[in-house]
């Protein structure tokens, strides 16, 4: 449980460096993937998510702890693939059509793969078309949606028209978010909820995936 509390402490601390070699000391100890993302990656994301509600951490530290997460889980991703074992949910998130805006996306994409979700991130100026064969091929339960420009917020409403044209809208549940979306905006277009925080999105998920 050393490397596991060691690996804890690095995500936290948003040491990439550490995170990395806590990992494969834990790996080298006979500590499973699954184990080590429970056990030390989720509730370290957890504790990230909680100081910056209390206005202790910044987008900056969320940035590096992100960061941190993603080195472990460079490690464990292929042990993972190899043993057969599978992160419970599939998310795809990207930030839609004409909107090259990726901080907020990333943040929550690192955010949700340190919380235990399967992070499939399409990028940015993604199109509605993408996001239909994505949803197609990778079967997800949630898509996530980031618009950062009140003139690419209408690409939200035309994405999710899309998977509805395209008969998959019932298969998933479509979250939107970015700066100038607001919950009426939301429920205007259609999706299923909205957060205006990163770590609000992850508690959003998790309510969804509860009530599965």
């Amino acid at each position: 449980m050393t490397q596991s509390k060691e690996l804890y402490d690095a995500v936290l601390n948003g040491d990439a460096r550490k995170a990395h070699a806590a990992t494969q000391a834990a790996i080298e100890a006979g500590t499973g993937p699954m184990t080590l993302i429970t056990e030390s990656m989720v509730p370290a994301m957890d504790e990230v998510g909680r100081l910056f509600e209390a206005e202790e951490y910044f987008v900056p530290e969320l940035l590096l702890s992100g960061r941190a997460m993603k080195s472990a889980m460079e490690l464990l991703r292929p042990l993972m693939v190899a043993s057969g074992e599978k992160l419970s949910v599939r998310v795809v998130i990207g930030t839609v059509k004409g909107d090259l805006h990726d901080i907020g996306k990333n943040l929550v994409a690192s955010m949700l793969e340190g919380s235990g979700f399967e992070v499939v991130d399409l990028g940015t100026d993604v199109s509605p078309e993408k996001f239909v064969a994505t949803v197609e091929e990778q079967k997800p339960h949630i898509v996530c949606l980031s618009a950062l420009l009140t003139v690419t917020m209408p690409a939200m409403k035309t994405t999710i028209d899309a998977l509805e044209t395209a008969g998959v809208r019932t298969r998933v549940k479509v979250l939107v978010g970015g700066a100038p979306v607001t919950m009426q905006y939301a429920k205007e277009i259609g999706a299923d909820g909205y957060s205006e925080t990163a770590s609000g999105a992850i508690a959003l998920v998790r309510q969804i995936v509860a009530g599965a």
